[in-house]
């Protein structure tokens, strides 16, 4: 079951016609959200600043807008059966939603931690990296290859080998009594739960920070963790680069105050 374009159609297939740009191309953008308590108005769902991301890149790009409320009514009619929500926009203003689980093995990966590779090749870049558009592709050939070696994420680079994000969200490391991540200015995704994060620390004077993640950086870090909507904190334990493994501390201290913000 998903939504497309008005209607909420039974079905595991979408037709597209052959020369849709969203299917020649991956002209679309999206965002994946987690739904909590079955509400659009949980202050963790964040709804609005999912929209506002959307709405943002259309204008940038110069695409038409939805119809904002259709997108909600599609976005509720999927809650009664799905905890997380995809929601892709073409640019003549079509929506398609769909939804899943929660990931099986979530709360596992919370508490124990995950393995992450090091992407050390051009081909991992993400295309319009400050947007989250359809061409995916560099990124899902990096997560592919992780899972090869026998991680769970992927950790993409930039020209200068510092670390910018995952394949699947933004980079958070623990060092001297403060969090930091890598900047605004980098050529990253500006993950909502980022956002949400940076302003939570900020307002209750918690100590936290941006810098470039250079390889004397990570090198100093005793905490590695990414975040995403969907999977809230995921400290990584070990990190595989092309010059042997790194392991960190899954059990810190300061794990627990970046999870308490979700905290219901």
């Amino acid at each position: 079951m998903f939504w497309y374009n008005g209607q909420l159609i039974q079905a595991d297939t979408l037709e597209l016609a052959i020369d849709d740009p969203g299917l020649l191309y991956g002209a679309t953008v999206f965002t994946t959200l987690r739904v909590y308590r079955r509400s659009l108005t949980h202050r963790l769902t964040n709804w609005d600043a999912h929209c506002d991301r959307l709405c943002n890149t259309l204008q940038t790009l110069g695409w038409q807008m939805p119809d904002w409320e259709r997108l909600r009514q599609g976005a509720k009619a999927l809650l009664p059966s799905h905890t997380v929500l995809r929601i892709t926009l073409f640019p003549d203003g079509r929506e398609w939603i769909t939804g899943r689980s929660l990931p099986g093995d979530l709360t596992q990966r919370q508490q124990q931690g995950g393995t992450a590779w090091l992407a050390n090749a051009p081909e991992f870049h993400r295309a319009l990296p400050t947007h989250k558009t359809g061409n995916y592709l560099g990124a899902w050939l990096a997560l592919t290859k992780a899972r090869q070696l026998g991680a769970q994420e992927a950790i993409l680079i930039d020209a200068d080998g510092c670390w910018l994000e995952t394949s699947t969200g933004n980079l958070w490391g623990w060092k001297d009594g403060c969090w930091w991540t890598p900047p605004d200015s980098a050529a990253l995704l500006p993950g909502v739960v980022r956002s949400q994060l940076l302003d939570w620390l900020q307002r209750l004077d918690l100590p936290v920070g941006q810098c470039q993640w250079d390889r004397d950086f990570v090198q100093s870090l005793q905490v590695v963790a990414y975040t995403n909507s969907v999977v809230e904190v995921i400290p990584l334990q070990t990190i595989i680069t092309q010059h042997g493994t790194r392991s960190y501390d899954v059990s810190h201290p300061a794990l627990e105050q970046l999870q308490s913000f979700f905290w219901n």
